[in-house]
């Protein structure tokens, strides 16, 4: 009887342990798990310095407006919720991405950012422009005010999306594949022009504005591929203000290029006036027929990678034979 007692005593002994082995593991498990879902929550969240000061985005954000630079989303394939918009005027070299993007106002009417739900607002350093305050967007959605250095260098901009929606890689491959593709241009046109000399000229209505060295997308033709500037340009200097100034014809007539892109909408006036004019007619490029007409000057006008990649199409189709 004794033996019996104290199998049993034996026997439960071992399976209140083994009960209490289980509920340990049980509970350590839980504890891990919790563990992971607090780490992986911190490591989905990415702080970010802004001109508002440090902030938090969210992680998975999908719903993101970045108005006028959708050149950067869309380079690290992110597609908009909406894009930036004057009445119908729009980025136009983006519009193989973004033809089916709804539009948004550029000083972002309260109502129509409501309207597109966003979930992530990239906005410019300068606000004033905007309808709203900063506080006003943050309520609709999580808002990130670029840094003037952020805002003024389209690389910085690259790397600073990168973080902030979490493709950092894709940031990376990115900028590289377009140095990549600066390399090439480069050989390609020293190759076709040698040291001939390249301007660009905006032609908008019947005023002429010749690019600066550093302007928009001339600074890809001069500071990164290397192509010479004509007297004219290097008088110029860089661009001082974001306020263009136009130059009359007879002014244009000192202009020693070997070779003019006129950035021009079809049917434009200046085009005529320039084909109708004797000094223009009288300049090197014109007298060798080395005028070449483009049709969007959005990209010239713009800068972000897009904005860069299409500029060197646009020399490489042209200038490289």
């Amino acid at each position: 009887m004794n033996s019996i007692k104290k199998f049993r005593l034996l026997f439960f002994s071992i399976v209140f342990g083994l009960l209490m082995i289980i509920s340990a593991c049980g509970k350590n498990s839980d504890e891990t798990t919790e563990s992971e879902k607090e780490n992986s929550k911190d490591t989905s969240e990415v702080t970010v310095e802004s001109a508002m000061g440090d902030v938090t985005i969210p992680s998975g954000v999908e719903r993101i407006m970045a108005p006028f630079h959708e050149d950067a989303l869309l380079a690290l394939g992110v597609t908009p919720v909406a894009k930036w918009a004057i009445g119908e005027t729009v980025q136009t070299y983006l519009e193989k991405d973004l033809k089916d993007v709804p539009s948004i106002e550029w000083n972002l009417p309260l109502e129509q950012v409501l309207d597109h739900e966003p979930e992530l607002l990239i906005l410019e350093n300068n606000m004033d422009g905007y309808e709203g305050s900063y506080e006003e967007y943050n309520k609709i959605a999580t808002t990130y005010v670029m840094t003037k250095e952020t805002q003024a260098d389209w690389r910085k901009q690259i790397e600073t999306f990168g973080k902030i929606l979490g493709k950092e890689d894709a940031a990376k491959k990115a900028l590289s594949d377009y140095e990549a593709k600066v390399t090439k241009a480069k050989e390609q046109i020293k190759g076709a022009i040698g040291d001939e000399t390249v301007a660009a000229i905006w032609v908008v209505g019947n005023q002429f504005f010749l690019f600066e060295n550093n302007r928009h997308s001339a600074d890809v033709v001069y500071n990164e591929l290397g192509i010479n500037q004509p007297t004219l340009v290097k008088e110029l200097g860089d661009a001082k203000s974001s306020q263009w100034n136009p130059l009359s014809v007879e002014k244009l007539s000192e202009l020693d290029a070997d070779h003019v892109f006129l950035l021009a909408l079809e049917g434009e006036q200046g085009i005529e006036t320039l084909n109708n004019s004797a000094v223009w007619q009288s300049t090197p490029a014109a007298q060798n027929g080395n005028v070449h007409i483009l049709n969007d000057a959005s990209n010239w006008t713009n800068k972000g990678l897009l904005a860069s990649e299409k500029t060197i199409d646009d020399l490489v189709k042209t200038l490289v034979k």
